[in-house]
């Protein structure tokens, strides 16, 4: 059996896959093995290095560290997602329609709104807005995170909306139903359940992007880290990047979960109101033979 890109594996080809898996495998568990015993051998899992966890120097307790990591500096973190990214998705939003409009000298700013902003830096646009606009560290961090995920975000929209069967928007028009109706009530849920795992994937991006707050003295996630570093000591510095790597990864990963259960969950809602619409179409046929 063959696809349309590729043709399915035979026997050779699956075990050439299954060989390089395995000797891929090994050759990782080797370079894992290796960085294991680098680090042991400079003291990295000595106890010493890593009381700062539980017994910390300098008169400080553990439940200050964890309360400085934890609820100042992921506080931080979620804070300026949570700000942005509704804020980013509301704006795409915005551009996306905007640069479907049927006008080609209206399409063409938000087209160069977006590649613009699209090709600058985030930690750019931080700078910017810390600099130039006199904004405070949070509104600096903030303004950064919106102008780079609105015109990502747009770009996933304008993205699902062109995947769309035109047919639908016909439709739609046909029976009476106006350009802003039809994409409210047709093309846009269907579009936002379409694209809906690369609009959290994004939304991923974007917490992992406010980490570059640090450079400009945002008190986020990292900043913390390196303030308790430069605190307690460097010999600190890997079980507090392990804390904090840790802290970053149960986050990321509960969003990738999280997007991978929508998917699930909107493609059997698409399935069944897809096979709800054939059902009516066929009674709504056959009503009509009938009076026929």
């Amino acid at each position: 059996m063959s696809s349309v890109l590729y043709d399915t594996p035979g026997p050779r080809a699956r075990r050439r896959e299954r060989i390089g898996s395995v000797v891929g495998g090994v050759v990782l568990l080797g370079l894992l093995a290796l960085g294991v015993w680098y680090a042991a051998g400079r003291g990295v899992f000595d106890a010493d290095r890593w009381d700062v966890l539980y017994d910390p120097p300098k008169q400080q307790t553990a439940a200050a560290v964890w309360r400085n990591v934890l609820i100042q500096g992921l506080g931080a973190t979620l804070r300026a997602a949570a700000v942005a990214a509704p804020l980013a998705l509301l704006l795409g939003l915005v551009l996306a329609l905007w640069r479907t409009t049927r006008f080609r000298w209206l399409r063409t700013p938000a087209v160069g709104v977006v590649e613009l902003f699209r090709g600058l830096p985030v930690l750019l646009m931080m700078f910017f807005g810390f600099t130039a606009l006199g904004l405070s560290a949070f509104e600096s961090v903030v303004f950064g995170l919106v102008l780079y995920n609105m015109a990502i975000f747009a770009e996933i929209l304008r993205a699902g909306l062109a995947s769309l069967p035109k047919g639908q928007a016909e439709a739609a028009y046909a029976v009476g139903l106006t350009r802003t109706q039809t994409l409210a009530s047709v093309l846009l849920p269907q579009a936002v359940r379409t694209m809906m795992p690369s609009l959290v994937a994004q939304l991923v991006v974007l917490l992992k992007d406010s980490s570059l707050g640090f450079i400009i003295g945002y008190p986020e996630l990292l900043k913390s880290i390196q303030n308790n570093s430069q605190f307690f000591g460097p010999r600190y510095l890997v079980a507090l990047f392990v804390v904090g790597a840790s802290v970053y990864l149960v986050v990321n990963l509960t969003m990738s979960w999280f997007a991978r259960w929508l998917e699930r969950r909107t493609a059997r809602t698409g399935q069944a109101e897809t096979a709800a619409a054939t059902f009516a179409a066929q009674a709504g046929t056959a009503g009509n033979h009938s009076r026929v």
